[in-house]
């Protein structure tokens, strides 16, 4: 039987739809830009606060004149329109000001993880083809050891000031220091930049090789910022976004950045996320909305009840990744109204949000999609007898691919081959062509949702898995751990843990013959070598390899096995949180681990 109230609360926020829905995206001859809405946001609230960061509040005015100064500064330095900057550079007032910049100049910001140290560093600033990095002071040892990589001139390194506890390197400029002598004033060309012009790149994790630069044009990041502020956030500007998510990310900058953007809202931007400081931080700057990934609202839950968590301001959060099993106690726990979980990918063409606050769903999307049948064990499409393939029934998990068209464009990579590895033909009808999400989706009973299908995520497939965040791809952990000299064949894959979100990386080993498993030393080696996040947690040592008859790597049954002590008989070794050497996993931690109360 209908619950009329349901019918009534669904049908008020559906009318909440109408007035996005109504406005046509921009097409890519349009003369629109993200820097565009930025000054017509700076001319409706000039005076409204934009951003408070650590000890320092800036209004949109005043953000807009350090982001021109910024702009004015790197073209009296040479970038031009269509030149690349990488941006390298925790979260702060300089890292979005800079990024801003490049988008008035009409410049193509590649936003690089300030994580990223060695080859993958050196890598990503040289497929954006940069013409100049922007670099900040707490990061820049890292740029500075793959100098003899690069090929940019010492002026071409960008020094951006944090805290001035360290010199001015030799070797690059100071940047901050000149600004004042630049015009504040808006650049009369930002007006003439297309919709179609690319404003940034975003690292993504590939199933081969190191990381992709994601294409991100300035009509998708419009349409994505437009439609998730006013109807997934439902933001005014008398909001205040608690922002603490990577910049360089595309939740961050395209989702949080590009709803404030959109609607006035203020933004409270923190470096990096603290559970035990969250709801403080709530309570003091008085917060309404929060950008999340499914694992800070895990870690919320996990701190112990807090008096700033009870009469908090904050009734709406938007974003990715929560699931089912916390939903409930995440909602009710913190007194939320309205929780928009939504789903998409930085070079994606289709997404998904939860418009009409149903629970536990990641919600509807206007694109054209099927779901088809994936064979995980074997990673790849099931095809019929015909080898077309094959869509799964209501309520079954499946592939998610997204027809691309017009309106709903597979912008790709910076990479031709790579861009189409992700593409699939001949899918319904001749010279059609589908992108390939590389995720299993599921079709959910809502309720009454206006005749609309919501969605519900399942997992991710095939070499790349998530985790802290970030996507991993096994195939890139793989390469590097087979520069370690003991090592024949790194086999990577990702396990489920309970009591975290995604999947954490493990590795079976295959070692040279002859070889004794050094821990201590395969320990240096993935401190040195790998980010935080693609760092294994789990390492099994086997005495030889599983491939297919095509000498495919096999993954079903070590995924199945993972790191479970009544499964394996080979060495199991974890590393613990936030410890730098691996240990051999016995009864004890075990068992912390498949309680949770392990810290991860």
């Amino acid at each position: 039987m209908l619950d009329i109230k349901e019918i009534f609360r669904v049908g008020k926020e559906f009318l909440k739809l109408v007035p996005v829905l109504a406005v046509k995206p921009p097409t890519d001859g349009d003369a629109v830009s993200m820097a565009t809405v930025l000054e017509e946001t700076v001319a409706k609230f000039p005076d409204h606060s934009m951003i408070i960061f650590e000890d320092r509040e800036l209004t949109w005015g005043q953000f807009n004149a350090l982001t021109n100064q910024f702009a004015h500064a790197l073209m009296a330095r040479g970038v031009k329109r269509g030149d690349c900057v990488s941006v390298i550079m925790e979260n702060r007032i300089e890292m979005l000001a800079a990024t801003f910049a490049l988008q008035k100049i009409g410049a193509i910001a590649s936003l690089i993880n300030f994580a990223l140290t060695g080859a993958q560093l050196a890598h990503c600033v040289t497929i954006s083809e940069s013409v100049a990095c922007l670099v900040g002071e707490e990061v820049y040892g890292n740029l500075d050891e793959v100098r003899a990589q690069l090929d940019l001139p010492d002026e071409a390194i960008l020094w951006v000031a944090d805290q001035r506890s360290s010199a001015v390197p030799a070797n690059a400029e100071d940047i901050v220091s000149t600004l004042d002598q630049y015009a504040d004033t808006n650049l009369p060309d930002t007006g003439t930049i297309l919709a179609g012009a690319t404003a940034m790149y975003i690292f993504t994790s590939g199933t081969t090789g190191m990381p992709k630069a994601a294409k991100i044009p300035h009509r998708r990041w419009m349409a994505a910022g437009r439609a998730f502020g006013l109807a997934g956030c439902q933001a005014k500007v008398s909001d205040r976004f608690y922002l603490c998510l990577p910049l360089f990310h595309g939740t961050g900058i395209v989702c949080g950045i590009g709803s404030c953007f959109f609607t006035g809202a203020s933004i409270f931007l923190r470096r990096r996320f603290s559970a035990s400081e969250f709801w403080s931080d709530v309570q003091t700057y008085q917060c309404t909305n929060f950008i999340y990934v499914g694992e800070l609202c895990r870690y919320l839950l996990a701190q112990p009840v807090c008096p700033e968590e009870h009469n908090n301001p904050l009734t709406r959060v938007f974003g990715n990744g929560l699931r089912p099993d916390i939903w409930d106690e995440f909602k009710q726990r913190f007194g939320l109204e309205r929780i928009c979980e939504f789903y998409g990918s930085s070079e994606g063409n289709v997404s998904f949000f939860n418009a009409l606050n149903k629970d536990r769903t990641m919600g509807l999307t206007p694109a054209t999609i099927m779901l088809v049948k994936y064979d995980i064990d074997a990673d790849e499409i099931i095809r019929d007898a015909d080898g077309k393939l094959i869509e799964v029934a209501k309520g079954e998990p499946g592939l998610l691919i997204g027809e691309i068209d017009e309106q709903y464009k597979f912008d790709g990579y910076t990479n031709d081959s790579a861009t189409e590895s992700k593409i699939l033909r001949d899918v319904i009808k001749p010279g059609d062509a589908w992108f390939n999400t590389g995720d299993l989706i599921r079709e959910q009973d809502v309720g009454f949702a206006m005749g609309k299908a919501h969605y519900q995520f399942v997992d991710r497939v095939g070499d790349t898995f998530r985790w802290r965040s970030e996507n991993v791809s096994t195939n890139e952990v793989g390469e590097i751990l087979n520069g370690h000299d003991q090592i024949e064949m790194a086999n990577v894959y990702g396990v489920d843990v309970p009591a975290t979100e995604g999947k954490a990386g493990m590795v079976s080993l295959i070692l040279r013959p002859g070889e004794v498993f050094d821990v201590e030393g395969f320990s240096a080696f993935v401190t040195a070598k790998l980010p935080h996040f693609a760092q294994p947690v789990f390492v099994r040592v086997q005495p030889e390899a599983e491939t297919t008859g095509t000498f495919k790597l096999l993954k079903g049954e070590l995924r199945k096995q993972a790191f479970h002590l009544d499964q394996v008989s080979d060495d199991l070794y974890v590393l613990p949180p936030r410890a730098s050497q691996y240990q051999k996993l016995d009864a004890q931690l075990y068992q912390s681990i498949m309680d949770g109360t392990a810290g991860y």
